[in-house]
């Protein structure tokens, strides 16, 4: 598994597509919280916290980790290289996870550039230094639960087809779904106990749940599970692949 996964690694970066994907992320969460006018604007929002980062990393997260998830098993099954994943002597599982775990460390290293965001608002607060350090943490905590569901989807969805742009394409609408799509769908229900379970069913108010800075245990078993069923779903359609 740990060949797998400095594979994953090592192969994202040795074409010029892995720092351009990376490189879009830093410079579209730049553009939107320094330079571009609106709601996720820093200078307009009028406080020194992260606040917009962490609502908007998400949204990015949507195009970020398919674009990264899309050539897996896609290329795989293109170049005609998934047959001999599977002659080797290591199970589907663990081939699943390795490629898991390299692209899910790609994201983080993507996210962490971001660190110096704290670091610039830090010093633009009428007192400086003035973060509320254990937000911070809960919302990166989130924000890497929210990174291992995403990415255990894309890993699913290029199981699917061998087009990496269908791949990339069918896990940025899963991923849509389960973050917001519960929650648009709740407001069919005039119950309230039904609409928040609804609710409960997405990503969001799990991820929100944690970016407040409490650790829920069933926000963190919600993720797990996610990301658990997802690989499951990878490991099934690659041994239907191989029979």
């Amino acid at each position: 598994m740990l060949a797998i996964f400095k594979r994953e690694v090592f192969s994202f970066f040795m074409t010029p597509v892995g720092y351009l994907i990376i490189g879009f992320f830093l410079v579209l969460n730049g553009l939107f919280l320094w330079i571009f006018k609106g709601d996720f604007n820093i200078f307009e929002y009028g406080f020194a916290d992260l606040s917009n980062f962490f609502l908007l990393t998400p949204w990015v997260f949507l195009f970020l980790i398919p674009a990264i998830t899309m050539k897996s098993f896609s290329e795989e099954k293109k170049s005609g290289t998934l047959e001999l994943l599977f002659i080797k002597p290591l199970s589907i599982g663990k081939t699943v996870y390795g490629k898991f775990f390299g692209a899910l460390c790609l994201v983080l290293i993507a996210l962490i550039p971001t660190v110096i965001y704290s670091l610039s608002i830090s010093q633009l607060g009428i007192v400086q230094g003035n973060l509320d350090s254990g937000l911070i943490y809960g919302s990166y905590f989130g924000l890497f639960f929210l990174a291992m569901s995403y990415t255990a989807i894309g890993i699913f969805t290029s199981t699917l087809t061998e087009n990496q742009i269908v791949a990339f394409i069918l896990a940025m609408v899963l991923c849509f779904i389960f973050y917001y799509g519960f929650e648009g769908l709740s407001t069919l229900f005039n119950d309230g106990d039904s609409a928040q379970f609804v609710v409960s069913l997405g990503m969001k108010s799990h991820f929100e749940g944690i970016s407040r800075g409490v650790l829920d245990s069933r926000d963190l078993v919600y993720f797990l599970s996610l990301s658990v069923l997802f690989l499951f779903f990878a490991t099934a359609q690659l041994k239907n692949h191989s029979r």
